[in-house]
């Protein structure tokens, strides 16, 4: 024995519409299917929020790390100024010892350190003639150093050169 359907009807803003059977959902015609749905969908915002909670922990770590390395690097970039200030305080050293004696290379102190930077400073005298007379050059080095030794994430070096004829 068959039981026959009825059309299903839909109504929208007063007006009523007939609906074929089969053509709507089997989880809106019966209340069963669509628990079926909902106990099928549970479990789903849980995994969702997890892996959201994932990503973002992700995000946040590497905007920590970023800024991390940004502060290291601002910091030697500040370092690397002061170093190359220091190697030119030891050229301008040896130019102040020059003007005072200039018949030989001054001979800097050991240790020679300024604002914490050990400083090698080098000279090299050759003498030409020009026309009758002799010339003097001076060549002068000056080396700042600071963090050990080159390699070490807070080794510092910078150098500077002069010439100066007398």
């Amino acid at each position: 024995m068959s039981v026959a359907r009825r059309p299903a009807v839909a109504s929208h803003r007063g007006a009523q519409f007939a609906i074929a059977p089969g053509s709507v959902p089997e989880c809106l015609q019966e209340p069963a299917a669509l628990l079926r749905v909902r106990r099928a969908e549970q479990g789903f915002a849980a995994i969702a929020a997890l892996f959201i909670l994932v990503v973002l922990a992700a995000l946040g770590a590497f905007m920590v790390s970023v800024s991390s390395s940004q502060q290291i690097t601002s910091a030697q970039d500040i370092q690397g100024s002061r170093a190359y200030w220091a190697a030119r305080a030891g050229v301008e050293w040896a130019l102040g010892s020059l003007s005072v004696a200039p018949a030989a290379c001054p001979t800097p102190p050991v240790p020679f350190v300024v604002e914490g930077f050990t400083l090698v400073v080098s000279c090299a005298r050759s003498a030409f003639d020009e026309g009758g007379a002799t010339r003097l050059i001076y060549a002068i080095s000056s080396r700042a150093t600071l963090g050990g030794s080159p390699g070490a994430i807070a080794y510092v070096e910078r150098s500077v050169s002069a010439s100066v004829e007398f």
